[in-house]
Order: structure tokens, then C-alpha cells, then sequence
């Protein structure tokens, strides 16, 4: 019956396992062979297990057509030893000649046997043609399945891609995670090693100390811009006394430094530095001009400092009695942790402690210092009084230096005149007819180990908005009450 549908005999020497292939010999077998692979199951596993049916059954295709190989190269030999054969008896069988001059020829079959044809189905019982198609149809289904297994990967390929791009994010968040609590570890545990503080064998670079130190100063001026800003809202009310309390210095064992101090502030302090190349304008915010000379002592930044600043509203000795006052200090400074009146020299004179809040990896500073406040008379009408404040650093037995803190050295000065523009007709003069002008100037000398370009920028940066803040504490105090000449 098989051979019937083929048209060829079906080989009886195959073993069983080729039955099953001889049904892709049938007509259409190669569509038959396609609708196969894509019914059978889609999984990769599965048609890797077809691969391997295919491969055995391939191999026995090919040990068949081999046998069929085989035995047509028998068959050959064979045929050319009989031709030889043939040949040889032909020439024995020399043709003899009759009377009449013909040829007598002993063919004896010889012709048939030269010329035989021998039949392919004659060879080991194989149908060549049938194992062709067959190998044919073989391979058309490994490629077939070859190509759909191409596609499943393909496939599986953009899943794990997927999955492998949702790992590496996953993998960069926690590393992200990672370095930050990393950072911040490292952070806390530098805060208590003296090995990232500030000093001369410090293993913190200057770029790391800089940043940390702006870091901390933006955090700190984040909480005192809500705090002092109700803190200017309390009134609190200072008994000022008069006038000429300040025209003198007193008695007290410190009044001939103080009394030196002020002529030095109002003979070198007040100078114009126009033209003068030492002097560099670092920062200019409106009316207000910072100017920096850099100096350097042992590697120690002493830079001094200059601004000058014009504020409308306010007197000289407004400015004065706020920036000297010790009862309002902590209303608008901010750098301040604590500190006290260690000695009142005079009702214009007095030796105050104070400690600033730490600015981590900066050691803390500390320093004491003597403030007076004074006025100093016009040589004539035409120009106006001055006011002046002066601290500048003084020792004394019950503030003596200690290791906890870098004990800084300081020389200040805050220097003001008042302006008074006469008002139209008979009208009083109003704060909008007053002007303060203002000289400030800062000598300090930190001390410690500090980088001089972490120092230098962070005196850019804090100088001009110390400044802002206590002109503008002044202006807030002063607009409701009546003015202090």
C-alpha cells in the first residue's frame, strides 16, 4: 500500500523509526512537514526536542543514501570487470571469413552484457528517489524548526533584556543608596575623629573642607532665617544713655589702648582707597562695596577687610548703640552660640566672652575682646559727628584660653556718620531726610589650621550678609521710634 501512494518501493531494511518518516516522501509532505512544526508546541524546549528527532532521523538518512552510494560504486567495479571481460573474449572470438569474403561475428551475448542497464531498485532494495525526497523534506524541517527556534529567542532575548535592564536600575538605585548612606556614615563618624577635623596633619583635602563648611553654613542660615525673624519682632527696649557718655572714655585701666585704638580707626579706617592696589574689590551689592587685602602670617590668612554702605532711615548712633549693645547682640547675630559680659568697665566699655557655633570640620573659635562705643565731635559745622564701635581682642584671668576652642584674635571697627538732607519749608526732619554712612572694618586673625581659600571665600560669602542682616535689623528697630541723634 505505501509503495502504492509513492510510487516507489518502501525500503524494508529501514528500522522502525524511519516509518515514521516515510510519510513526508508522500506528495505535499514538505507543507504537511511546515504545518507540523507549527502546530507541535511553541516552547523552546520542545522544539529543541524535535531537533533532536530530526537529527537521529537525519542520520539514518544519510547511513541509508550511503549504503545506496555504496553499493552503486559496487555495482560499477563490477560492471567495468565484466566490460573488461567482455572486451577480452572478443578479441579470442576473432571474426572468421567465409568464401564468399564476409565477416562471421560470435556475439554470444556479449552486447547485452556491455550494455545492460542496471536498475537502481536492484541495489540493496533502496529507492534512491524516495530517500532523496525524504532527506529533502528531513532537512526543510530543521531549517523550519531552526527558524522558529531563531524567533523564540529573539523573543526570550527582549525579555531578559527587559528583565536585565530592570535589574541594572534596581542595581544603580541601591548603589545610589548605598554611596549616600555611605557619605553620610562617613560623615558622622568624620565628625568625631580628629583625623577629619580641622589641624596640620588633617586627612580631609580643601575641596572636601570647603564644601563641608558651605554645607554647613547653608543649613545654618536656613534655620536662623525663621528664628531671628521673630526675633526682630520682640521689642525689647534698652535704656541709652546720653550723649556724652561717649565723648570720653573713662577711667578704667583700659582707656588709654581704647583711646588708642579710636584715633588709629579714624585716621587709617576713614581713608579713601580709590587708587590703592592693595585693595580689591571682592563683592558690590548696590550701596554697599566690600574691599579685601590679602596678608598672610606663617600661613595664616589675616586678610583685612573694608565695606562701606550707605543706609537711609537710620542715624550713626542708632547703628552704633545696636551693633554695641550686648542685650539685642543675639537678635541679629547668628553666628553666636553663647556669651557673656566678663567685665563692665565703664557705661560705654565692657570685656565680652563669646563662643560661635562650630562649623564642621572647622575647629571652634572663640574669642574675647573689649567693645567701646564712642563719639567723636566735628572739627567743624560743616561735617558731621562720628560714631564708632572698636572690639578689639584682650586677655583676661576669668576667660582664659582653653582646648575646646581655637581662641581668635579680632580688631574691628564699625564707623558711621549721619547725613541729614534739610526738608522742604518748615517741615521736621523725618527718617526719609537721614542717612547713615557706614565704614566697617575687620582685621581677625582665626588661628588654627584652616585652608587660606576656604577662609578667603568664606569671608566673601558671610562679610556683605552679615552686613544686609544688621542694617536692616536697624532699620526695623528704629522705623516706629522717635530718632536718635
Amino acid at each position: 500500500q505505501k509503495q502504492a501512494l509513492t510510487g516507489y518501493p518502501y525500503p524494508t531494511k529501514m528500522k522502525s523509526g524511519s516509518t515514521a518518516m516515510s510519510l513526508v516522501s508522500y506528495p505535499g509532505c514538505l507543507l504537511t512537514m511546515r504545518s507540523h512544526l507549527v502546530l507541535k508546541g511553541h516552547s523552546l524546549r520542545e522544539k529543541l526536542a524535535e531537533m533532536e528527532t530530526f537529527r537521529d532521523i537525519l542520520c539514518r538518512q544519510v547511513d541509508t543514501l550511503q549504503k545506496y552510494f555504496d553499493g552503486c560504486a559496487d555495482a560499477v567495479s563490477k560492471d567495468e570487470l565484466q566490460r573488461d571481460t567482455i572486451v577480452d573474449d572478443d578479441e579470442d572470438d576473432f571474426p572468421n571469413t567465409r568464401s564468399d569474403g564476409e565477416f562471421i561475428h560470435n556475439n554470444n551475448g556479449s552486447k547485452e552484457k556491455l550494455f545492460q542497464s542496471l536498475s537502481p531498485k536492484d541495489i540493496n532494495g533502496i529507492d534512491f528517489k524516495g530517500e532523496a525526497i525524504t532527506f529533502k523534506a528531513t532537512t526543510a524541517g530543521i531549517l523550519a524548526t531552526l527558524s522558529h527556534c531563531m524567533d523564540l529567542m529573539v523573543k526570550r532575548e527582549d525579555s531578559w533584556q527587559k528583565r536585565l535592564d530592570k535589574e541594572l536600575e534596581k542595581r544603580r538605585m541601591i548603589e545610589e543608596g548605598y554611596k549616600s548612606a555611605l557619605s553620610e556614615l562617613k560623615k558622622k563618624s568624620h565628625f568625631r575623629s580628629p583625623d577629619y577635623e580641622e589641624g596640620p596633619n588633617s586627612l580631609i583635602n580643601e575641596d572636601e573642607f570647603f564644601d563641608a563648611v558651605e554645607a554647613a553654613l547653608d543649613r545654618q542660615d536656613k534655620i536662623e532665617e525663621h528664628s531671628h525673624t521673630e526675633k526682630w519682632r520682640i521689642q525689647r527696649s534698652s535704656p541709652v544713655p546720653p550723649g556724652d557718655v561717649y565723648s570720653t572714655m573713662g577711667s578704667h585701666r583700659f582707656a588709654d589702648k581704647v583711646e588708642e585704638m579710636v584715633q588709629n580707626h579714624m585716621t587709617y579706617s576713614l581713608q579713601d582707597m580709590g587708587g590703592d592696589a592693595n585693595w580689591q574689590l571682592v563683592v558690590e551689592e548696590g550701596e554697599m562695596k566690600v574691599y579685601r587685602r590679602e596678608v598672610e602670617e606663617n600661613g595664616i590668612v589675616l586678610d583685612p577687610l573694608k565695606a562701606t554702605h550707605s543706609v537711609k532711615g537710620v542715624t550713626g548712633h542708632e547703628v552704633c548703640h545696636y551693633f554695641w549693645d550686648t542685650d539685642v547682640r543675639n537678635d541679629w547675630e547668628t553666628t553666636i552660640e553663647n556669651f557673656n559680659v566678663v567685665e563692665t568697665l565703664s557705661e560705654n566699655a565692657v570685656i565680652v566672652y563669646q563662643t560661635h557655633k562650630r562649623v564642621w570640620p572647622a575647629s571652634q573659635r572663640d574669642v574675647l575682646y573689649l567693645s567701646a562705643m564712642r563719639k567723636i565731635l566735628a572739627n567743624n559745622e560743616n561735617n558731621p559727628d562720628t560714631w564708632l564701635v572698636c572690639n578689639f581682642s584682650v586677655d583676661h584671668d576669668n576667660a582664659k584660653p582653653t582646648n575646646r576652642c581655637v581662641r581668635a584674635k579680632i580688631n574691628i571697627a564699625m564707623i558711621c556718620q549721619t547725613l541729614v538732607s534739610p526738608p522742604e519749608g518748615d517741615r521736621e526732619i523725618s527718617r526719609d531726610n537721614i542717612t547713615c554712612k557706614i565704614t566697617y572694618v575687620a582685621n581677625v586673625n582665626p588661628g588654627g589650621w584652616a585652608p587660606a581659600s576656604v577662609l578667603r571665600a568664606v569671608a566673601k560669602r558671610e562679610y556683605p550678609k552679615f552686613l544686609k542682616r544688621f542694617t536692616g535689623y536697624v532699620q526695623e528697630k528704629t522705623s516706629v521710634k522717635p530718632i536718635l541723634f
